[in-house]
């Protein structure tokens, strides 16, 4: 498939480019700044509406992968919803977009993990701002096709982990270990974020995935 992946120089941005590309799928990695990416590549913005709808003709899927707080322009990922859903309503594409683990509840029924007191502040911010993503895809248009991917808590540069082939997929509730641990590396990440471009299961759905 043809995809367009806003956020392509980031960490998880880049790990689901190389899944993607390794699968033999053709993957345009998006970027402010795209020097270091391999071609096909794009400079742009997801919040330029004529570039979105350019940049995806002859698209399957539109994946974004940017933060979802305020950018130093003052822009953030939520302003960018609309353009999200002119472009599949035009084009007739997918989007996929990498979400944050804050919005997940920690047990069936219970509190949001942004909303625990074990929460660090700096965080809250971006997983706030994710969770108002989150729900306005899920008011999108009928014929507007989405998933959103939470990942595990522990997720990111920081802790990168290890490939391991493997994963578990959870709804809205945060996926932990038998320890109690919820982490997922970011090449195994990218392997359920692409088994879902390939095969869908989670059509208008966020869903997480962790060890």
């Amino acid at each position: 498939m043809r995809v367009v992946l806003f956020g392509a120089t980031g960490f998880a941005g880049g790990k689901i480019l190389q899944e993607a590309r390794q699968r033999g799928h053709e993957v345009v990695g998006v970027a402010r700044h795209v020097e270091s990416l391999a071609e096909p590549k794009d400079a742009g913005s997801l919040h330029d509406e004529k570039f979105v709808l350019d940049a995806t003709a002859g698209a399957d899927a539109l994946i974004v992968a940017i933060p979802a707080r305020p950018m130093p322009d003052g822009t953030k990922l939520f302003d960018a919803v609309p353009t999200l859903f002119a472009a599949a309503a035009r084009r007739g594409l997918r989007i996929g977009v990498v979400g944050g683990a804050g919005s997940l509840r920690v047990v069936d029924g219970g509190p949001r993990l942004i909303d625990t007191p074990e929460f660090p502040d700096e965080f809250k911010p971006e997983a706030g701002a994710h969770a108002e993503v989150l729900a306005a895809l899920q008011e999108a248009p009928a014929g507007v096709d989405w998933f959103y991917v939470s990942p595990a808590a522990n997720f990111g540069a920081h802790a990168p982990g290890e490939r391991t082939g493997s994963y578990r997929l959870g709804g809205d509730v945060l996926v932990t270990d038998a320890d109690g641990d919820s982490s997922i590396s970011g090449d195994d990440y990218a392997i359920a974020f692409v088994d879902e471009l390939e095969r869908p299961a989670h059509q208008r759905q966020r869903f997480t995935v962790g060890y």
